[in-house]
C-alpha cells in the first residue's frame, strides 16, 4: 500500500514496520521489547535496498570497549569476546536481549549508564561485577581496573568441579539456556547441567505450533549435549506479554495477571500434550536425566494436576516454578505431588512488589536483595520439606545473593555460564554456618542497601573486593 500511494521502497518499509512497532508497543512487556529488533531487522533490509553495507558494529582491530545507546540481539551475538573486552551501554536493562547475550559471551557489560554517549571518552574502564563505568580514567584507576579483574580471574579458575561452600555443602551449579547453541555453549562449561532450559523459545514468532517430530528432535539435540547431567525444562511459557498467533485467547485487561503459562497450557491442552510427548520421546532415546516444571502455579490443585500429566507420559521428574507469591506461602501444599521446585525470582518479585519488571523506572523495587524476597524464598524451601528448590531468577548468578541463597536451603541455582566461576568461587571461600548468619542480617534488615552492606561485612575480604 505505501509504494501504491507513492513511497519509495526504503520509505515505504519504514512506515511499515513502525505499524507493527506501535502494535508490540502496545503489548507492553516482553513484546514491546521486540520493537528494536524490528528496528533492527530494517535496517539491514533498508542497506540491501539501497545497495549499502549492513549495519552494525565495525570491524575491530584491536580489543576495545563498545559504547553504545544499545545494541540489536543480531549484533550482540556476533560478538568476539576476543575483541571486545566490554560493552557501556545508554539503553537497555538487565534483561535486555543485550545484558544477557552478553553474560552468555562471557562479555562484561555495564548498561543503563546515561551521558556516555555524549561524553566521547577516548578510553573507558568498566567492572561489570559491580557495574562502575570510568571515563578517561587515571592510570592508577585503569591499573587498579586490570588488577581488580585479573584477581577475580584468577579466584575463577580456582573454582572447579560442583558446588558447594568451603565445608562441603553442595550447591549445584547450572546453566540457563533457551536454544540448541545455547545449550551447546553451555555444555562445554564447568556446569552441572541446565537448570532453566525455556523451551518457548521453539513456539514464540511461529503461525504454527511446532510438531511433536520437531519438538523431539530439538529436545534430543539439547539433551544430547549435556549426557548425563541433568536438564530441568520449562514447559510453554507463553500468554500475556508472549502471545501465540496459534493460540489467541483473545484481548485481556490486564496480560501480566491473564492466562499465561500453566493457565493457557490448560486452555490448550493439545499443546501441552505434544510438549510432554515430545519431551518423553527424546528422553528416552537419549536416556537423560530430565527433569520438567510448569511455569507460573498457584495452587496446589495445579500442580497436582501438571505432575500427573507428565507422569502419565512417563516422565518421573515433575516440578513446579514457584513465581507466584501464593505458592511460596503455601509452598508446602503446592509441592505436596511434585518432586522438586524451582524459584523464578524475576517474577516472583515482580508479583510481590506489583512492579512491572521492564519498567526501568521501577528497578529499586526488583532489586534481589529485598528482604521481603527473600522472606518468601524461605517459606518455600520450609514448605519444600527434603524435597529440591533451585533458583533460576537472576539472584542465582550473584556471587553475594548465592551465600544467602545457599544459607536458605537452596539445592541448586541456575544462571547465565558467563557468572558461573564468580559464583563458585563465592560460595568455596564461605561456609554453611556463615551463609546462614548472612541470610539472618538480609531478613533482619529493612532495606536492600542495608541488607547488602550487613552482608559485605560479614563476606570473605578477598571476595569483599572483588563485588565492591
Amino acid at each position: 500500500m505505501q509504494i501504491a500511494e507513492g513511497h519509495g521502497p526504503v520509505d515505504a518499509l519504514y512506515h511499515a514496520v513502525e505499524q507493527y512497532c506501535e502494535m508490540l508497543a502496545g503489548l507492553g512487556g516482553y513484546m514491546a521489547e521486540r520493537q528494536d529488533d524490528l528496528r533492527d531487522v530494517f535496517q539491514r533490509a533498508g542497506a540491501r535496498l539501497m545497495g549499502l553495507p549492513a549495519p552494525g558494529v565495525p570491524a575491530l582491530t584491536t580489543p576495545s570497549v563498545l559504547v553504545a545507546f544499545d545494541l540489536a540481539p543480531a549484533d550482540t551475538a556476533t560478538l568476539d569476546p576476543e575483541k571486545v573486552l566490554g560493552i557501556v551501554t545508554e539503553g537497555g536493562g538487565v534483561t535486555s536481549h543485550t545484558a544477557i547475550l552478553a553474560a552468555q559471551l562471557g562479555i562484561p557489560a555495564v548498561v543503563q549508564a546515561p551521558g556516555v554517549m555524549v561524553a566521547q571518552a577516548a578510553t573507558v574502564g568498566l567492572d561489570g561485577a559491580t557495574g562502575e563505568v570510568v571515563l578517561d580514567p587515571a592510570d592508577d584507576v585503569a591499573a587498579a581496573l586490570l588488577e581488580r579483574n585479573e584477581r577475580r580471574l584468577a579466584l575463577q579458575a580456582m573454582a572447579q568441579g560442583p558446588g558447594s561452600t568451603r565445608d562441603g555443602h553442595a550447591v549445584q551449579i547450572l546453566a540457563n539456556i533457551g536454544t540448541v547453541d545455547d545449550a551447546l555453549r553451555a555444555a562445554l562449561a564447568d556446569v552441572e547441567g541446565s537448570g532453566l532450559f525455556r523451551s518457548e523459545f521453539l513456539f514464540l514468532d511461529r503461525a504454527e505450533a511446532p510438531s511433536v517430530e520437531e519438538q523431539t528432535a530439538t529436545y534430543t539435540r539439547v539433551f544430547e549435549a549435556f549426557g548425563r547431567r541433568k536438564v530441568v525444562v520449562r514447559t510453554l511459557d507463553a500468554g500475556a506479554d508472549k502471545p501465540l498467533a496459534f493460540a489467541d485467547l483473545g484481548e485481556e485487561e490486564n496480560p501480566a495477571l491473564g492466562v499465561r503459562g500453566l493457565r493457557l497450557q490448560r486452555a490448550r491442552e493439545d499443546l501441552l500434550d505434544d510438549q510432554l510427548t515430545a519431551l518423553a520421546r527424546a528422553r528416552e532415546a537419549t536416556g537423560a536425566d530430565v527433569w520438567v516444571m510448569a511455569p507460573m502455579v498457584a495452587t496446589a490443585e495445579e500442580a497436582a494436576w501438571f505432575t500427573a500429566r507428565c507422569r502419565e507420559v512417563g516422565l518421573p521428574k515433575a516440578g513446579t516454578m514457584v513465581e507466584v507469591p501464593a505458592a511460596a506461602v503455601r509452598s508446602a501444599d503446592v509441592l505436596a505431588a511434585c518432586d522438586f521446585a524451582s524459584i523464578g525470582t524475576n517474577d516472583l518479585s515482580q508479583y510481590l512488589f506489583a512492579a512491572d519488571r521492564m519498567d526501568g523506572r521501577l528497578a529499586g523495587l526488583l532489586n534481589g536483595w529485598q528482604p521481603a524476597l527473600w522472606e518468601l524464598i524461605v517459606m518455600t524451601v520450609r514448605g519444600a520439606g527434603d524435597k529440591p528448590v533451585g533458583i533460576c531468577g537472576e539472584v542465582g548468578g550473584d556471587p553475594l545473593l548465592a551465600l544467602i541463597a545457599a544459607g536458605a536451603g537452596i539445592s541448586s541455582l541456575s544462571m547465565a555460564v558467563g557468572r558461573v566461576g564468580a559464583v563458585k568461587t563465592s560460595l568455596a571461600r564461605h561456609d554453611l554456618a556463615q551463609c546462614r548468619a548472612m541470610l539472618d542480617e538480609v531478613l533482619a534488615s529493612s532495606s536492600p542497601a542495608e541488607a547488602r552492606q550487613a552482608v559485605l561485612a560479614l563476606a570473605d575480604e578477598e571476595i569483599r573486593s572483588l563485588v565492591g
